[in-house]
């Protein structure tokens, strides 16, 4: 696993102090144990572990500077992209959300202390925390929770003006863009770029959304209405 990590690390030009490189490997081998009793990912071989969850959260450090920052995880599950952000830039302010109570408690009662991890944890759905934590964050990310046009909905209300929006997706990344424009303008956001990396032998997407303008207050609106009548 660390060989793994160190070779992406090079290839990423990331340079990380050896002690945050094995905070990140301890990490993902507590989330592969944990697997055994507790469905958190597919993958269960180390190398691969830290590759496509490890190296792939860390593609953010090359997309926007997180020094400082506050940052929400939308739909974190295990922790990804959230956790190893945190433990490769301690200085991140951390927010995670998701709806799976036994993974949000493990994450809060057992990985993250066990790691020194200070981090804040919001326990359900998203639309239902937007109202208090409304335009409260400098980034917010998600990965693998669901296609753009919908994830927008779910994110941006979270941004500050001035912010970031950054969607981690897959091969579809221009499709979902496309479908996804009229959500990102009617949500304030604006669409800057898409930066791609080579992790695992195919290309992953980020695209990143800078919030220009304000939510409108009626965003977002019910998981079931937002499936049922995208923007």
């Amino acid at each position: 696993m660390k060989s793994a990590l160190t070779a992406g690390l090079e290839r990423l030009a990331l340079a990380l102090p050896a002690e945050r490189v094995e905070a990140l490997l301890a990490f993902s081998a507590a989330v592969l144990e944990k697997n055994k009793v507790m469905n958190l990912t597919a993958i269960t071989d180390p190398a691969q572990a830290a590759e496509l969850h490890l190296l792939d959260s860390l593609t953010l450090l090359k997309v926007l500077p997180l020094t400082g920052k506050s940052l929400l995880d939308v739909g974190t599950g295990a922790g990804f992209p959230g956790v190893p952000l945190k433990l490769a830039e301690p200085s991140l302010r951390l927010t995670l959300l998701d709806s799976l109570q036994k993974r949000m408690r493990w994450l809060e009662e057992e990985a993250l202390p066990a790691l020194g991890v200070e981090a804040r944890f919001l326990t359900g759905r998203a639309e239902d925390f937007a109202r208090d934590n409304r335009e409260k964050f400098d980034v917010v990310t998600s990965r693998a929770v669901a296609r753009l046009d919908l994830l927008c909905e779910l994110c941006l209300p979270f941004v500050h003006r001035g912010g970031y929006f950054l969607a981690m997706k897959g091969a579809q990344a221009q499709e979902e863009l496309h479908e996804a424009a009229n959500a990102i303008r009617l949500l304030g956001g604006s669409y800057e770029r898409t930066e791609e990396f080579e992790i695992g032998g195919a290309v992953h997407s980020v695209i990143v959304i800078h919030k220009t303008g304000k939510t409108p207050e009626q965003y977002p609106r019910s998981w079931a209405r937002m499936k049922q009548k995208p923007l």
